[in-house]
């Protein structure tokens, strides 16, 4: 039994089609964040333990995940460098990192007069993002100490979108 489709039920089946492949493509754009479980973790050249070890990271240190294969993860640095990590040291909980020489830590989300510096952040540090206003992300350093920084002069710059 041969039917066709009437103009109405392909109109509607486009639509589905569409929606369908606007979401699946949304859902692939959706960048993957990741921090490190512990200090001294390898990222190496390759998929394996017998590859290369390219770097070193430490405990929270944020990346980016650009695929996976296997029980590993191939993921991206704040300064652009790639590599391979076993997948089982990875943490889904999110971690931003400071990719500016300086940076204020403020007491409030503005630069404002009135505005407090709490502290001078150096390049590379690590915070855990806790609530975003605007483009200012509030942030908690391992020592306890939480502040204002804007999302522009960290990595991700947003972390919890």
């Amino acid at each position: 039994m041969n039917k066709k489709l009437s103009g109405a039920h392909r109109l509607i089946l486009t639509g589905l089609v569409i929606c369908l492949t606007l979401s699946l493509s949304t859902m692939a754009l959706a960048a993957e964040y990741v921090s490190v479980l512990k200090d001294g973790v390898n990222v190496r050249s390759g998929p394996s333990t017998s590859d290369e070890v390219r770097w070193e990271v430490f405990k929270n240190f944020p990346l980016e995940v650009n695929k996976r294969q296997g029980d590993w993860a191939q993921v991206t640095d704040f300064e652009g460098d790639t590599g391979w990590i076993y997948s089982s040291l990875l943490s889904p909980d999110k971690s931003v990192i400071v990719r500016k020489a300086k940076v204020n830590l403020r007491d409030q989300p503005n630069t404002d007069k009135g505005t407090r510096i709490i502290a001078i952040v150096k390049y590379g540090v690590v915070f855990t993002p806790l609530e975003k206003k605007g483009d200012w992300l509030k942030v908690r350093h391992a020592d306890g100490t939480e502040g204002w920084i804007n999302k522009d002069l960290v990595w991700p710059p947003d972390p919890l979108d």
